[in-house]
């Protein structure tokens, strides 16, 4: 994980929740707006990163002792990546799936994901700006 992922995973979280960062912040209502169009692709992107990021983690557990809180946050961002994904990609991702049950598989999903979007959304947000500092105070993972 490096600070990248950080910044990836808080422009989800805030394409994820833009009502309530406007609702603080009325300037970012014009920068949200800007990558309004991009969601799609952004999410989509970030459900075949949140797998990756997933199986890195499940594949590396046997070194859980040696940092928990990285793992942990490594984690959570995978978990959120995935989620948040679905949450923003469902358009372009039900373009590349045929098969009408896997359709229906995804917006069941998508239904039990929904009422949480603005909570995913916050903690996208805050689990990459943890990410970030987790990586400027030196701690590694």
């Amino acid at each position: 994980m490096n600070y990248l992922d950080g910044i990836w995973l808080a422009v989800l979280g805030i394409l994820a929740a833009p009502n309530l960062i406007i609702a603080k912040k009325p300037e970012a209502k014009e920068i949200i707006g800007k990558m309004a169009p991009y969601q799609g692709w952004i999410g989509a992107v970030s459900v075949v990163y949140g797998v990756i990021v997933i199986i890195r983690f499940l594949s590396n557990m046997r070194f859980f002792s040696a940092a928990p809180i990285g793992f942990l946050s490594w984690l959570a961002s995978g978990l959120l990546l995935l989620a948040l994904g679905l949450l923003l990609g469902v358009g372009v991702i039900k373009t590349f799936v045929s098969a009408p049950a896997a359709v229906e598989k995804l917006d069941l999903t998508i239904a039990k994901l929904a009422p949480k979007q603005g909570t995913l959304g916050l903690a996208g947000i805050c689990v990459g700006i943890w990410i970030i500092v987790y990586r400027i105070i030196g701690a590694g993972f």
